[in-house]
């Protein structure tokens, strides 16, 4: 079963058990697959969503949720704040496991290993490279934090 599938099953799933808080969640995400659906046909590929496309999707609704976290809690919203957290703990169900920090050290120095000394103003490359070999597995910001630390910038 790939993951698209999996997401309107569950979705079923929450809307016969009226799980409101689930259901509503997934409706959404469903809509961000079907206007991706959509954006890919315009052009051109009449082809389904891959997984790696839904997973694209969903780490980019789980952005916004963690986005309106933010903005909701620094506006004295809770109330608001409290249900972006209840989807996004929905949708990260769907999301690979997220590396933790010392992982992300780990891979961090090995990469610096690999690129050889590397000087703090080139913080930006070394980011982009740092992505490429975390892509999906690790949280950007936490990954910018390490190499901060790492390369004492």
């Amino acid at each position: 079963m790939n993951l698209e599938a999996k997401i309107k099953a569950d979705f079923m799933t929450a809307y016969k058990a009226r799980n409101a808080e689930v259901a509503g969640a997934l409706r959404l995400l469903q809509a961000a697959l079907g206007n991706a659906a959509i954006e890919k046909r315009g052009k051109g590929d009449a082809s389904p969503l891959t997984d790696e496309e839904v997973l694209n999707v969903v780490r980019r609704e789980t952005k916004k949720r963690k986005e309106a976290i933010t903005l909701y809690t620094d506006g004295g919203r809770a109330d608001l704040a409290e249900k972006e957290t209840k989807e996004l703990k929905v949708l990260e169900v769907y999301l690979p496991a997220q590396m933790g920090e010392e992982a992300i050290r780990a891979e961090v120095k090995t990469l610096l290993k690999e690129v050889g000394p590397v000087d703090p103003k080139d913080f930006g490359k070394t980011t982009g490279l740092a992505m490429k070999r975390l892509k999906g597995r690790a949280d950007a910001a936490l990954v910018q934090k390490v190499l901060k630390e790492e390369l004492g910038a």
